[in-house]
């Protein structure tokens, strides 16, 4: 099944007039709401980036419109402010933005942030396990709703284990990687730049599998991109600016990131070396990623009975806005 990439806004309806972002429109008719809230989180360096740069802030200084950040700890966090409103913007795992619409909610995915392996499983230093094959019987901390728990489902699947042959227990990501540390969980499903500190201060892995990559989504709601189109593409306009500086600027990326998330700086630079900046069009393969989940999730009870999976699929990506943005600023 492949997105489909129903063409709604014309090229003059997506190209904001602002110097900041060197955009320019045949349009006078731009929409402005007067809060713009968005949720940044430390697995989305481009959001750490642009928030710390008060790149939204300087391109809404003369449109009157409040530039409001909120922190969200993961996926599940993230949907919970996109979905009450709380937010217009959701960082969230491609699993998750489907799932939250396979189940009801009008999320759209509108641009691809990075591309990585999910999570992997790790144990403590000394702990007894070897491999995933020791864990039937074992505890394991993941947060529901968010990568590590699908990578989980995944790796229980690929290694003919299913969930009800351990203990799942359900923690937010830093606080799964302290019970771990305190020996409360034998495992944990872990999630950068948390899995990164806990590898350099000794835990280990037991599971990785590189073959259950995964894009990463930034999403808004249907209503949202409907109504201000030019606002979103001023939004991939700064998220683009972001993933350029993070690609030309690998060392001041780690640092900064280090000072948001008060994280060394050698744990940072482990988390970024595990993300792929390259390709921001939520495309064929980010769609085709998602695919092999979907029967778990149905197995897992997380999508509806009745839930249509195959038109959620179908249209969960809207990449109209971010496809024209990269068309006109190719040279």
């Amino acid at each position: 099944m492949k997105a489909k990439k129903v063409k709604l806004f014309s090229l003059a309806a997506v190209i904001i007039a602002t110097s900041t972002l060197g955009v320019s429109t045949a349009s006078a008719e731009v929409s402005y709401p007067d809060q713009l809230s968005l949720d940044y989180a430390y697995y989305s360096p481009q959001s750490l980036i642009i928030k710390n740069h008060g790149w939204l802030e300087e391109a809404l200084e003369n449109h009157d419109v409040k530039v409001n950040w909120v922190h969200s700890r993961g996926s599940n966090n993230s949907l919970e402010f996109l979905n009450s409103r709380a937010t217009s913007f959701a960082l969230t795992s491609s699993i998750s933005a489907f799932i939250s619409r396979a189940n009801g909610q009008p999320v759209k995915t509108i641009y691809s942030y990075l591309w990585a392996e999910p999570s992997a499983l790790m144990v403590t230093e000394n702990s007894s396990i070897t491999s995933i094959a020791d864990i039937e019987g074992k505890t394991v901390a993941a947060t529901k709703g968010t990568d590590p728990y699908f990578f989980l489902l995944r790796a229980l699947e690929a290694n003919q284990l299913e969930p009800g042959d351990i203990n799942i227990v359900h923690l937010q990501h830093p606080d799964g990687k302290t019970a771990l540390e305190q020996a409360r969980v034998d495992v944990w499903a872990g999630l950068d730049p948390h899995m990164a500190s806990a590898e350099l201060a000794g835990n280990r892995f037991i599971y990785r599998n590189p073959e259950f990559g995964l894009g990463a989504s930034l999403n808004t709601t249907e209503s949202f991109l409907r109504d201000y189109p030019d606002v979103v593409t001023l939004v991939l306009k700064t998220y683009e600016r972001a993933r350029q500086w993070i690609i030309d600027n690998p060392g001041e990326t780690a640092q900064l990131v280090a000072d948001e998330t008060q994280l060394p700086v050698e744990v940072i630079q482990l988390q970024l070396a595990r993300y792929n900046f390259d390709s921001p069009i939520p495309d064929e393969r980010f769609i085709a990623a998602i695919e092999p989940v979907i029967p778990l999730l149905q197995a897992d009870g997380i999508l509806r009975r009745n839930a249509d999976v195959e038109d959620a699929l179908d249209s969960l990506v809207d990449a109209t806005l971010i496809d024209k943005l990269l068309e006109v600023e190719s040279p």
